[in-house]
């Protein structure tokens, strides 16, 4: 293993104004409680999964007349229980996309009552929590308690929170995450997206007790530095139950941890941004940038198709020491669309960034395989506790560095022990069907959901040997060459959005992001260094195995290798919407 220079930490660096803890924040806040008319309103909005004890503890020492907390003004749980019911089903993992506003979660009649007494309340007026700024839109001074939904999913591990007027903290973390994704960051996004333009200070409450907080100003020109050039979103890593030891080294890992096995480094809507504000770090949601920047992220296409969503996505599978991934299918787009409201799908692909001798991928099913036997055989396996012949339905292909696997929604597949994948796929992360999982437990101690009944109804069961063996497995076309490099077509199917690029290169290559967002990882190589031919963005440097994003507004970009690096032969892959003439 090569010395690890994988940067976990990346940020923007940018000058503003910055408040760090609660004592300087709670300071900068009274210089605003001035009296307009006699009343100055201090709303304080809520993004789901925050520490409500702490941040009322501490906004209870400003100098305030009259507060009011939100979820005093919510309806009754059995009534949010009972509306949202349809949308989070009975199903342990998947619910059903809703279009729910806080329009639904409050009381109207409670609502406006506290309007009507807030036009005769004097003095200053603190209105906290969920859907505040919906309670109270008129504010003198709005502050948005912001955090990356990675963080919220660590804290309901923990039991530590509770969903948009639910007492639920003791839920499983699946339920969780579920009522997240299908309702309540569904509220929230769309509220915050409505509120960016009005927002006076964004306060960072990723870490517990040590926030940070930042002014409209700063916030807008950190992030549109951010989207002027190349960047990176804060990466995060997670075991799992096949996890391996590839990332402990390359990417120095805790050496005391088990295993990681996941590590996200491209999903925008869980990850979170950096900025480096006078050299303190302040995070966000990755997903404040699509929201604000849309175009000049994305581009005119790219969004004209998938508005404020960030479509491509890149993650570490680490299976090198540790085991198969559970055996799996993703949904067709129409299935997706009937069963669970998302209009696209998770078409995705193998990439391996490194393998041993031993390492394989399933991929595509036997020729002749019965598909009413082989339900039943999944069905027996998961019912009986017993093992399945994986053999005997599944292809199983030799892995090697390098190889590239492409895998559209439909198609039987996973990753064996012994690979290093960079997964790239399409953004919905929650749609994997778990067909099989060779009889063991989740980090939890449970058996982990498997999904065969919705399994059965996307499996594409003509995708057989032959069909994965000539349209799946190194699709390989050579597009052009120069100089010191050569450019690769790798995939993805015809039936995916998704292209993908490779680059092998000793100098300098010229790259063009054809009016798209690209999304590169270093394949190859210890340090590149990225420029642009007009000077539109400070050179950005990137190391082995580090995702980068190159917003589609940077139109053209040069890579080349630096330090140790020079003169040897590296390599990048790139993936970008794809869009037929």
């Amino acid at each position: 293993m090569r010395k690890s220079n994988y940067d976990k930490y990346p940020s923007t660096s940018v000058n503003g104004s910055l408040w760090e803890g609660w004592d300087a924040i709670l300071n900068q806040i009274k210089l605003d409680l001035s009296l307009q008319n006699g009343r100055h309103v201090l709303v304080v909005e809520c993004y789901q999964g925050v520490h409500h004890k702490e941040l009322l503890e501490q906004l209870a020492l400003l100098p305030v007349d009259e507060r009011v907390d939100t979820r005093d003004l919510f309806r009754s749980e059995e009534e949010i229980e009972e509306m949202t019911r349809p949308f989070l089903t009975d199903d342990r993992l998947f619910g059903r996309r809703s279009s729910f506003s806080y329009a639904d979660f409050l009381d109207n009649s409670k609502v406006e009552a506290f309007r009507r007494r807030l036009n005769q309340l004097q003095g200053v007026v603190l209105v906290y929590g969920h859907g505040a700024a919906w309670v109270a839109d008129q504010p003198d001074t709005l502050v948005y308690a912001d955090m990356a939904r990675w963080e919220i999913q660590l804290r309901s591990r923990r039991h530590e929170v509770e969903g948009l007027g639910v007492r639920n903290s003791e839920e499983s973390p699946s339920l969780h995450y579920k009522r997240g994704y299908f309702v309540d960051w569904i509220v929230c996004d769309n509220f915050k997206k409505q509120l960016i333009p009005r927002v006076d200070y964004w306060l960072d409450t990723q870490i517990p007790y040590l926030p940070k907080m930042v002014d409209a100003s700063t916030w807008r020109e950190g992030l549109t530095k951010t989207v002027q050039g190349p960047f990176r979103v804060v990466p995060f890593f997670d075991p799992a139950p096949w996890g391996g030891q590839w990332m402990k080294e390359v990417c120095d890992l805790d050496k005391e941890q088990a295993n990681f096995g996941w590590c996200f480094d491209c999903v925008p809507e869980e990850n979170s941004l950096s900025l480096l504000v006078n050299g303190v770090r302040f995070e966000m949601p990755a997903n404040n940038l699509v929201f604000y920047k849309t175009q000049e992220l994305l581009g005119g296409p790219v969004e004209a198709r998938f508005g404020a969503d960030f479509p491509i996505r890149f993650d570490f599978l680490d299976t090198m020491g540790g085991g198969n991934l559970s055996l799996q299918v993703h949904p067709t787009t129409q299935y997706i669309r009937d069963t669970f409201g998302q209009y696209y799908t998770q078409d995705e692909s193998y990439y391996l960034l490194d393998a041993t001798e031993e390492a394989s991928v399933y991929l595509g099913l036997k020729e002749g395989v019965d598909p009413a036997e082989m339900v039943e055989a999944l069905r027996a396996a998961q019912q009986a506790g017993g093992d399945l012949d994986v053999d005997r339905f599944v292809n199983k292909w030799p892995a090697r560095k390098h190889d590239h696997f492409l895998i559209p929604g439909g198609t039987v597949h996973c990753s064996g022990a012994g690979a290093m994948v960079l997964e790239i796929s399409a953004t919905p992360s929650l749609f994997t069907f778990k067909l099989w999982d060779w009889g063991r437990l989740g980090l939890d101690g449970l058996p982990r959901p498997i999904n065969i009944e919705h399994g059965k109804n996307v499996i594409k069961w003509e995708r057989t040997t032959g069909f994965a063996r000539w349209e799946l497995v190194n699709r390989v076309e050579p597009i052009a060459s120069g100089e010191g490099w050569t450019e690769e077509r790798t995939g993805l199917h015809e039936n995916e959005f998704i292209e993908t690029r490779r680059h092998w290169f000793t100098g300098k290559v010229l790259h063009h992001t054809g009016g798209g967002v690209n999304v590169l990882n270093v394949i190859e190589g210890d340090e590149l260094l990225v420029e642009s031919p007009q000077q539109a963005f400070e050179p950005f440097v990137v190391h082995y195995a580090e995702t980068f994003i190159v917003p589609a507004s940077a139109e053209s970009y040069t890579i080349r290798p630096i330090g140790l690096s020079e003169g040897k032969r590296c390599g990048t892959i790139k993936a970008f919407v794809r869009f037929r003439e």
